[in-house]
């Protein structure tokens, strides 16, 4: 297959997420020198189609927020993606599996920003101080690549495997908690499968937000006030199927649950 142009790439990966189909990774045939400043502008062709689409940005997510999984993927920062109020779904609400390929859910903690935040030089404290409220949330992954297997830019240019997010009620102020000391668990059908508390998301979630802000200045972009924003993966992110229930416990920020159905 001939390299194809940012627009034609966006397009390719919108089929795959509407037709709920698995693709060929962009750098396997389609554009294998693909760089990670180009996955961006291949993402922001895919916001672009949604946002003429009528549809609407709840917010940036970030991804790749734990050492482990930098280190993996061989870079030093995260990667951001967006969140769109279609892939919304009520707290206690239904995943339809008929709207999937093969997603996975990982639990997070999401911070409602007060003021807008505009980097370079943006600090964890002081997302805190322009942060209105933070929430547990459950957000569900669904590579459109073939068996989640993709490079960096792969994944940032299929908008950071952005799928569906379930958002929780329960609305603290971040000064009435210490973050990085919340602790979640994920349970499936009643059975813990992961554990883990705030610190995994690089040391303080804050931190994401900080590092989000700073790389959007790059670009001449700013988080928005209203922004409800994903700070990145607290557990590791576990397969889900039709029947199950799905359930984040977060230590004072309360409970997030979802339902999988065909």
């Amino acid at each position: 297959m001939v390299s194809r142009g940012f627009k034609e790439i966006a397009q390719y990966l919108i089929a795959g997420e509407v037709e709920k189909r698995e693709l060929e990774k962009v750098t396997a045939k389609i554009k294998p020198g693909l760089t990670v400043e180009e996955a961006y502008l291949v993402q922001q062709e895919i916001v672009n189609t949604k946002l003429a689409e009528g549809k609407r940005i709840i917010g940036p997510k970030m991804g790749l927020t734990s050492q482990a999984k930098m280190k993996q993927m061989n870079v030093n920062e995260p990667i951001y993606g967006y969140v769109f109020d279609y892939m919304r779904i009520e707290n206690g609400g239904k995943l339809r599996m008929q709207d999937q390929i093969h997603p996975k859910v990982e639990a997070e903690i999401a911070f409602v920003i007060g003021e807008d935040i505009i980097g370079p030089g943006i600090t964890a404290e002081e997302v805190l101080v322009k942060t209105e409220f933070v929430i547990p949330a459950l957000e569900i992954i669904d590579s459109r690549y073939e068996n989640f297997n993709f490079t960096l830019p792969d994944v940032i240019a299929d908008n950071a495997s952005t799928s569906r997010v379930v958002f929780g009620t329960s609305l603290k102020k971040p000064t009435q908690l210490d973050l990085d000391l919340v602790g979640v668990t994920l349970k499936i059908n009643g059975e813990i499968k992961e554990l883990g508390a705030g610190a995994a998301v690089l040391g303080h979630p804050a931190e994401a937000i900080a590092m989000l802000a700073n790389m959007l200045s790059c670009k001449g972009e700013k988080v928005r006030k209203g922004d409800v924003i994903l700070s990145g993966a607290i557990t590791g992110a576990v397969m889900i199927g039709e029947g199950n229930v799905v359930t984040g416990k977060f230590a004072g920020l309360g409970e997030v649950s979802f339902t999988v159905t065909a």
